[in-house]
């Protein structure tokens, strides 16, 4: 019954969503040019879409949505939505477990248990209206190498480290598990949380690179100059800087966001991005991580591209397109650090429950 009445919206809906205009890159736009005749990429991007990183695995190796299909998810997205604003406040708290972290795909899973606050309710997500199209195609993901359209393989070393951080790794329950932990525990100071809960970059790799859309401020600023490009993010207000021409700073030196030099192919600004820190914003990788990324100018949109090189992380490299559609509106200012009483407020927790935990060890000998 379920199934067919899903049948019956998604053929209600394709005449309303095909009569609509999508995200989608038009081949046949003129495309703005510098003095010196280089697509200027310069402008403002919105890059929130319905379309997963990763591909549900009910579409195996089609890359390609119906046009029916890519209505169904649209309309699923507005009847979520509307009914999200009919029984939510904005004053409302947050459910158990708040909003998902970010769009990863099957590697996050929104959770609840005892003591956990929760976070944003989704009054304050923007993911997206409806799925992105290229040359009149819509997409069942943003990956498209492996042919699956997911992630490839962890390597052995990467599989047992993951293992071994989940061991130290338990829910809030209220106690501070970790004292009975030998190492380091997970709340011994700022060094201990990740880097977007401490501002420093946005979480889900939305700075980049590569640049992901993730569950709110997806906004991107381009300035481009002959021998430079300038892509601010709204998230974490992280600005990375392409030198065109350039070359690589030496092997030792690392950088938050890596170190990103462009040259021209074409129509196509290429850009290799290199010495990573430590932890890089894209999820599991390592400093070892190189990127290449493709932008194209489409119109008043962008074509992006990227491939993933880590070799010490996956087993093989992986590739993902996606359209950034231009947007009139405007990068606003995002202040995350100098209100951030989040991470202190952790720490300071921490620290009650360790006085806690040793108070009530005390008491009972």
């Amino acid at each position: 019954m379920q199934r067919r009445t899903l049948g019956a919206l998604a053929a209600a809906a394709a005449a309303i969503f095909l009569a609509t205009p999508v995200a989608t890159a038009a081949e046949d736009d003129a495309t703005p040019r510098t003095a010196s005749g280089r697509p200027d990429l310069t402008g403002n991007y919105d890059i929130a879409t319905l379309t997963p990183l990763n591909r549900p695995q009910e579409f195996g190796d089609n890359l390609y949505l119906t046009p029916e299909q890519a209505a169904e998810i649209t309309e699923r997205e507005r009847q979520r939505v509307a009914a999200r604003a009919a029984v939510r406040r904005i004053d409302e708290p947050p459910p158990p477990g708040g909003a998902p972290p970010i769009g990863l795909g099957d590697e996050f899973r929104e959770t609840s248990g005892a003591g956990n606050v929760g976070g944003y309710n989704n009054f304050w997500t923007d993911r997206g209206s409806d799925v992105f199209s290229i040359d009149g195609k819509f997409r069942t993901s943003i990956i498209t190498d492996p042919p699956n359209g997911r992630m490839p393989a962890l390597t052995a070393k990467t599989m047992q480290r993951l293992s071994e951080r989940r061991g130290r790794r338990r829910g809030n329950d209220g106690t501070a598990w970790w004292l009975e932990v030998e190492g380091p525990g997970p709340y011994d100071g700022p060094e201990s949380l990740g880097v977007p809960e401490r501002c420093l970059i946005g979480f889900g790799s939305t700075g980049g690179p590569p640049m992901l859309p993730v569950l709110y401020n997806n906004a991107k600023r381009i300035v481009q100059t002959e021998n430079h490009l300038m892509i601010l993010t709204e998230m974490v207000h992280d600005a990375r800087v392409v030198r065109i021409g350039g070359e690589h700073i030496p092997a030792g030196e690392r950088r938050w966001l890596g170190d990103s030099i462009g040259w021209w192919e074409g129509d196509t600004l290429v850009v290799e991005t290199t010495n990573f820190i430590d932890q890089p914003a894209l999820f599991l990788a390592s400093r070892n991580l190189k990127v290449t990324e493709r932008f194209t100018r489409k119109g008043k949109d962008l074509l992006y591209g990227f491939t993933i090189e880590d070799p010490t992380i996956w087993t093989e490299s992986w590739s993902g397109e996606y359209l950034w559609p231009g947007t009139p509106a405007k990068v606003y200012e995002y202040a995350c650090h100098e209100g951030n009483y989040a991470m202190g407020n952790i720490l300071r927790g921490a620290r009650l429950l360790e006085d806690e935990t040793r108070s009530a060890a005390s008491d009972g000998q």
